[in-house]
């Protein structure tokens, strides 16, 4: 990760200066990251004295980030053309108006700062950003803005800030040998009051009874392609009927398919409707599965990409496979 530097800041701070209130906006179906990067932001720029609204189309269905729901609104609320020039639009962990989902139409036109981690991040034209896809969390560069242009946070800003660093590393599982300055940030979070202890057992407990009876019948669907290195399982819309309406936990399913000896790369793939999917990917070490999820119009990390597409499940997974058979 790199540290932000004055400049940066010093943009941000500029754009902030320049405008009365601001909306703030995270892609939709909002994770962790997303969640705290939003509240973040907008702890910060209530510190400097402004005015903002908290934006997510939702659904809020993750069992860490639903507490957090009634903090949003996916109603854009109505500017006239006088008010909309005094209003700033930050978007935060994504940087694609597409991402925002139903709010998304709505913000076009908005003078707009991004803050991103995302290696396949594509601006809109005219828009201001602050993009590092070295960084683990895209809450970590909303902190270190907050620490340069504050100060200290107060405990419970930096709880938000842990949990949306640590739901994105995997609780630091995910980190490597490059990530000194993460850590020195997570120190820094602790002193200022996050407790660990309590925020991954936030992370990890409280889960539905169903979401057990999922990651069962997903593990038992999944079938392994390119001479065992790609695991793939799915989820129809009658699994999501009979145990996926209480929320889901992907992390669990791809921390066991990715244990699997041989495997390096793993997809999830959910029927949302007759004709569209939404996919996830996860990978080990030099697999980047960015580059087949921006095949399918999605994209993310190397080792954590994501996608929303039309078509079915049965047709997809070919598809993906052979995608899959270029890089493994």
């Amino acid at each position: 990760m790199k540290i932000l530097d004055s400049e940066q800041a010093a943009a941000f701070k500029a754009f902030v200066d320049s405008h009365e209130a601001f909306l703030i906006a995270g892609h939709k179906d909002p994770d962790g990251d997303c969640v705290a990067s939003s509240l973040t932001a907008a702890a910060l720029l209530k510190a400097l004295d402004k005015e903002c609204v908290l934006l997510n189309s939702g659904p809020f269905k993750r069992p860490e980030v639903r507490q957090f729901e009634g903090e949003f609104t996916n109603q854009v609320p109505f500017l006239s053309e006088q008010d909309q020039k005094k209003c700033g639009l930050v978007i935060v962990d994504c940087s694609e108006i597409s991402r925002l989902g139903d709010i998304g139409q709505s913000l076009k036109g908005f003078d707009t700062f991004i803050i991103d981690h995302h290696k396949t991040a594509e601006t809109p034209k005219g828009a201001q950003s602050i993009i590092d896809s070295t960084s683990p969390a895209a809450v970590c560069l909303l902190t270190m803005l907050y620490e340069k242009l504050v100060g200290k946070p107060d405990p419970q800003t930096a709880k938000i800030m842990f949990l949306g660093l640590s739901t994105d590393t995997g609780f630091f599982r995910f980190l490597r040998e490059d990530s000194a300055e993460v850590f020195e940030l997570t120190a820094r979070l602790v002193r200022y009051g996050a407790n660990p202890n309590k925020i991954y057992n936030h992370i990890t407990g409280g889960k539905p009874y169903s979401t057990r009876k999922l990651l069962g019948l997903l593990l038992s669907k999944t079938e392994r392609y390119c001479n065992g290195k790609l695991a793939i399982t799915y989820e129809s819309m009658e699994d999501t009927k009979n145990y996926g309406q209480e929320g889901r936990d992907s992390d669990a399913l791809y921390s066991a398919l990715l244990s699997v000896e041989g495997v390096e790369a793993v997809v999830f793939l959910r029927q949302e409707t007759d004709t569209s999917c939404t996919g996830g990917f996860r990978s080990l070490d030099d697999v980047d599965v960015s580059t087949v999820a921006a095949k399918f119009g999605g994209g993310g990390h190397k080792n954590a990409s994501g996608m929303s597409v039309d078509g079915k499940i049965a047709t997809l997974i070919p598809q993906i496979v052979k995608e899959f058979s270029r890089i493994l």
